[in-house]
């Protein structure tokens, strides 16, 4: 039964897991997650700031997941890291590190995509959680709605063409003065928000849209900002109106992530949602999710906060589905910021 062990770098979590196991039957038997709570002062992760975070921390932190799991590297297998996307000067912190562990031990190493690593991440949690299914991966920088037919075979249904669904919690928590990373202080204010009092469209979501729409499965939510943005200058007395403003917005990006959602899993007859990516553990998302595909008898699995944040257990999960298909990356393996998701069919 093959070990691997995964290290996640890609931004300003320094992780690392142990995880054994053979197809969807595995083991979670470590997972260390050291959050850069540094950021927080900036408003937004510095790139310079969180590469040489990961340069202090990577050694500690695999030490710690082995030694929480039981074993050495002598017992793993095989290493996954992630190479793409990311911070290219926090990717190459663990892509380097993965690389020279495995040269020295003599074992694989695995590049493997982030956002694949969010699809496998649910499973770890949530057995049924497997394909066939429709995924909608949303975070900090990547907002994707795949038709996932297996792993390693995915439908590229839309993304995002400006900001990412996490990117506008952050900047819309900004403009009404909440700490960031704004997902959690918006999702906590909007439940004392009064959801009559700000409207907000739904970001591309057409009454007369059909599949043949440009739009049909894409995200965008930067016209959604500006309407934040005029709402706080426009209100007289913000105090009294952040929480509604908040609840407005936040519903209508749920709004939007729900009905393109719903469009897929209709469309390709799937009764399996799977989110990943840190804003799938949004509980006013998850709840509206449930109701709305309730309609096609479908259920929806989300990810707890710990495996739904970049960690080293969805790359340690992707890393065995590549390992046991033989996969290898060569020590040229390279980091980068932006990469297509591996395993993409035709929509």
């Amino acid at each position: 039964m093959p070990r691997i062990l995964g290290i996640e770098t890609s931004c300003d979590e320094t992780s690392a897991s142990v995880l054994s196991g053979t197809g969807d039957d595995v083991k979670l038997e470590s997972l260390v997650i050291l959050s850069q709570d540094v950021h927080k002062v900036f408003g937004g992760v510095v790139p310079e700031i969180a590469s040489r975070a990961h340069l202090t921390s990577i050694v500690p932190v695999v030490s710690r997941a082995l030694g929480d799991a039981g074993v050495t590297l002598d017992d793993v297998d095989a290493i996954a890291v992630t190479s793409a996307p990311g911070l290219i000067g926090a990717l190459l912190v663990g892509v380097c590190y993965a690389k020279a562990l495995a040269f020295a031990r003599g074992i694989p190493v695995i590049g493997v995509h982030h956002m694949e690593g969010h699809l496998f991440a649910t499973a770890l949690e949530h057995p049924d959680a497997v394909p066939p299914f429709t995924g909608l991966l949303v975070s900090g920088g990547h907002t994707l709605l795949l038709d996932v037919e297996e792993w390693g075979k995915y439908r590229l249904l839309g993304g995002t063409r400006d900001d990412a669904a996490g990117e506008a919690f952050d900047k819309v928590a900004k403009l009404l003065g909440l700490p960031y990373p704004g997902g959690r202080p918006i999702e906590t204010l909007a439940r004392e928000g009064d959801p009559s009092r700000f409207r907000f469209t739904k970001p591309m979501v057409r009454r007369n849209d059909t599949a043949e729409s440009a739009d049909y499965y894409q995200f965008s939510f930067s016209g959604l900002k500006t309407a934040i943005l005029n709402a706080v200058h426009d209100s007289e007395d913000l105090g009294s109106d952040k929480a509604d403003i908040a609840r407005g917005f936040q519903d209508a990006l749920i709004g939007s992530l729900v009905e393109k959602t719903f469009r897929a899993a209709d469309a390709f007859g799937r009764t399996r949602i799977v989110l990943g990516g840190g804003v799938a553990c949004n509980s006013a998302l998850v709840g509206a999710m449930q109701e709305r595909v309730s309609e096609i008898g479908a259920t929806v699995f989300a990810p707890r906060p710990r495996l739904a944040t970049d960690n080293a257990a969805m790359i340690a999960r992707a890393g065995l589905f590549h390992f046991e298909r033989g996969e290898r990356s060569d020590l040229d393996l390279n980091a980068f910021a932006s990469q297509p998701i591996p395993g993409l069919i035709a929509a």
